[in-house]
């Protein structure tokens, strides 16, 4: 009975230090395959946003037609001027004053002159102030009532699409940072100052409306532009910050990071997380300003090449297979 016993407890130890070895080359193998860098805590800002793209548009956009149907004969303004209300644009003859100038030319100048103080032309009139964003028209073109003349709009802002999953976190007067694709390196600040009400569907995604003035319209704004907008929710300034990848999760639903221990061992700390940006968090508890932090990354571990797969036609089998048939091919040359 008690040989038995031996070998069962013999048996167990190779069992036991089996596994132990396995487990001991796994952990080394999973070290090895780590790769471990130090960050310190730092004081900054950071901000929690929505992002949305949008484009420039104007507020009120206002296109003016010709009050009678003619011909155009001064155009005074172009794209890009400030004017204000009731500002002339330019003037117009109606169809029969045309008739009548052009047959009084052919008689000759004073006849000309006389007509043209007799029969005044047709003013074209600004409705609102602003500035012409579109000249539609030029001198000696016949237009009718349906013609758009030109187009004004009576100050620029921003139009940025939400997704309605993010609506919800959008308030009035959010302060908001606008980019624009043409002009990447020259950011506006802005408010918000409507939220539409009904959404788009494209593609069975639903977005709203959300419009943006800019505290200041600089002067290569332009209609249709397309626009990045960060849409801020929140900042803190004088944060203490961390990059995210260095935040694991616990299995308690704690967050944690590890910190250098002595014998060179790193330890694990728990920590209390504030704003988030997707780079970089807010420790709000567990870290200060200037503390070591280990980051923990994987190591980049090179693809197999494509001649070592054996699921790609012509590797190592396909070939060994065709040096066979090759030796035994001049083997039957030699007889």
């Amino acid at each position: 009975m008690r040989k038995k016993w031996l070998i069962l407890y013999g048996v167990i130890l190779i069992i036991g230090g089996g596994a132990f070895y396995t487990w001991r080359q796994q952990d080394q193998k999973k070290r090895a395959d780590m790769l471990v860098e130090t960050v310190q805590a730092k004081l900054g800002a950071i901000q929690d946003t929505v992002e949305a793209t949008g484009e420039v548009l104007p507020l009120n956009r206002v296109e003016i037609k010709p009050p009678i149907a003619g011909r155009i004969e001064k155009l005074s303004v172009d794209e890009g001027d400030h004017l204000q209300a009731g500002q002339i644009l330019g003037w117009m003859s109606s169809t029969d004053r045309a008739a009548i100038l052009d047959a009084a030319r052919a008689q000759g100048p004073d006849e000309l002159k006389h007509w043209e103080d007799t029969y005044k032309p047709t003013p074209i009139v600004a409705p609102l102030s602003g500035v012409i964003i579109l000249r539609n028209v030029v001198v000696g073109q016949t237009v009718d009532a349906a013609t758009v003349l030109y187009a004004m709009s009576d100050k620029l802002i921003v139009k940025a699409d939400v997704d309605e999953t993010d609506i919800g976190r959008v308030r009035m007067g959010m302060p908001a940072s606008i980019t624009l694709d043409s002009y990447p390196n020259q950011p506006i600040d802005g408010t918000v100052f409507q939220i539409l009400h009904e959404g788009v569907n494209v593609s069975n995604v639903i977005t709203y409306g959300v419009k943006i003035e800019p505290k200041k319209v600089p002067p290569f704004f332009r209609s249709q532009m397309t626009a990045n907008i960060s849409l801020i929710v929140n900042k803190k300034n004088n944060a203490v910050l961390l990059p995210e990848a260095a935040i694991r999760p616990t299995n308690t639903g704690e967050r944690q990071v590890m910190v250098p221990g002595p014998d060179g061992k790193s330890l694990p700390r728990v920590v209390q997380v504030g704003l988030e940006n997707g780079d970089q968090a807010e420790i709000t508890d567990g870290i200060a300003a200037g503390a070591t932090v280990l980051v923990m990354r994987k190591r980049y571990a090179p693809q197999q090449a494509a001649s070592q797969s054996p699921l790609i036609m012509g590797g190592p089998r396909q070939s060994q297979q065709g040096q066979g048939r090759a030796q035994r091919s001049g083997g039957g040359g030699d007889r």
